[in-house]
């Protein structure tokens, strides 16, 4: 696998459950890393979602790779200022381990609360960055105990993080094994080609044996595309480089919105001789 052994890297791939039917025969055949994008909605988590997690456990029944699922995100950020709205972020984020636990996941993403706003600003205010992990912490707090009670791990996600390493210390504060790193490499073009960040292969550099979960799509730097990979501008090479160079058997995770086309993007970083 990863950090210098001779082997390359297993590919898996970030589906909803429709899609790892489709894609049933290569997941299982090597038991790639599955992660679960069919609970992050909270029209979901406050519906019937016991029916959707029994339909997973039938789906991947045989499965013995690494499970896990995307955790809810839309309309909210981690590091609210007003403590209600943090309250109902907190319930969310339980919803999610909730299907985590059901499901046998043992990561989850949830996403970074740094914009690209803050990287302008969090040095201008007085305390801005202790006061943003502060915030965060209030947040998520009964959510780490909840994911070490179930032994699932949060994986926190780049967004518009211009700074790669302000999430991997956000992290490490929390100085548990529930909470490590997540990078989008789309993110990170993104926020290298329109905000003036470093390149994607930096973002893996930060992180090092933090990184715990990937994302691999394509973009132009423009937009999130999330295409197959060899259809944007994403330098292949460097960064999976910089995975054998700096980190640990992170979960590559394949996540487009052609899921119907995955075995086009996954063939292509096959036939650049980057992974498996």
């Amino acid at each position: 696998m990863l950090g210098g052994t001779p082997s390359r890297p297993l590919l898996g791939a970030a589906l909803t459950l429709d899609m790892v039917e489709l894609h049933r025969d290569w997941l299982f055949a090597r038991d790639r890393d599955i992660e679960l994008q069919d609970f992050f909605e909270g029209e979901v988590l406050d519906g019937d979602w016991r029916n959707r997690a029994t339909r997973a456990r039938r789906i991947l029944d045989g499965h013995r790779g690494r499970l896990g699922i995307h955790g809810p995100f839309w309309g909210f950020a981690i590091d609210s200022q007003d403590r209600a709205i943090r309250a109902v972020v907190t319930r969310r984020l339980l919803q999610g381990l909730e299907v985590a636990e059901a499901v046998g996941a043992t990561q989850m993403v949830v996403h970074s609360p740094y914009t690209t706003w803050d990287h302008n600003n969090l040095d201008y205010n007085r305390r801005g960055r202790e006061a943003m992990v502060e915030r965060t912490h209030a947040t998520l707090a009964p959510v780490v105990e909840r994911a070490k009670e179930i032994e699932c791990v949060l994986v926190i996600e780049n967004i518009e993080d211009k700074d790669p390493h302000a999430r991997v210390e956000l992290a490490e504060s929390f100085r548990s094994d529930a909470v490590r790193v997540s990078l989008d490499v789309g993110h990170a073009h993104y926020a290298h080609r329109s905000t003036g960040a470093p390149p994607v292969d930096y973002y893996v550099r930060a992180a090092g044996p933090s990184l715990a979960h990937v994302h691999l799509q394509d973009a132009d730097g423009y937009a999130d595309r999330h295409w197959l990979p060899g259809e944007g501008t994403i330098l292949w090479p460097s960064v999976f480089r910089a995975f054998a160079d700096w980190c640990e058997s992170p979960r590559l995770l394949v996540e487009v919105k052609d899921q119907r086309g995955l075995m086009k993007g996954v063939e292509h970083l096959v036939r650049l001789g980057l992974a498996e």
